[in-house]
């Protein structure tokens, strides 16, 4: 696997900023204000949420105690702590179901699904719509049609840590499915500019619990 690396670090820079913005846009338009950010990184996106006074608890979850001490530096930087009042950071796996992180409004799921192994997914869906249950979860992968136009050769990963990417018709027969089993209803949406041949760099799930 090779590492994605495009011409321009900008182009990065701007695809990520505009999938933060449209997880934000989403959460927004179905009045979330509890969300886990599943796989929650370095914080990016919890930051992000922070700056959002409706959000009243945000809670990050990751298995990297690296990532988790990256996180906490970064809220940290922006005058944001994670004291387990509003704001919350704990180690702890999205395929293990627990009770502690039901009720949710909203679970987030930022490029982090390529990331599991593919033996993993099925405990996955039964951690985060089963157990977890919040009443929306979003879902950003990245869409192996458009590596191409990153100048990926055939077969190249955008990252060595990736275990798979999807194309549209997967992704979009992965998320049926999970909607199907677990009584939600999904709607799909692009995030980047759209290729008419390879559609956009990111695809994204939004499922509603029915």
């Amino acid at each position: 696997m090779r590492r994605y690396a495009p011409g321009r670090d900008d182009e990065v820079t701007s695809l990520h900023d505009e999938r933060l913005e449209k997880i934000v846009q989403v959460l927004r338009q179905h009045r979330a204000e509890t969300v886990l950010d599943l796989g929650c990184g370095s914080g990016e996106l919890l930051a992000r949420l922070a700056l959002e006074p409706s959000f009243r608890k945000i809670v990050g979850l990751d298995i990297s105690l690296e990532a988790l001490s990256t996180a906490r530096d970064l809220l940290q930087r922006l005058g944001q702590s994670a004291d387990g009042r509003r704001l919350s950071l704990c180690h702890a796996s999205f395929t293990d179901a627990s009770d502690e992180f039901s009720g949710f409004d909203a679970g987030v799921m930022l490029e982090t699904l390529e990331h599991i192994d593919p033996q993993r997914l099925s405990s996955l869906e039964k951690a985060v719509f089963s157990g977890f249950r919040p009443s929306l979860v979003i879902v950003t992968t990245p869409n192996r049609e458009y590596n191409v136009l990153h100048g990926l050769p055939p077969g190249a990963l955008r990252h060595r840590d990736h275990r798979f990417e999807w194309d549209r018709a997967k992704f979009r027969q992965w998320a049926t499915g999970v909607a199907g089993r677990n009584e939600y209803q999904v709607a799909f949406d692009t995030v980047g500019p759209v290729d008419p041949f390879y559609g956009s760099s990111t695809q994204m799930a939004s499922f509603s619990c029915l």
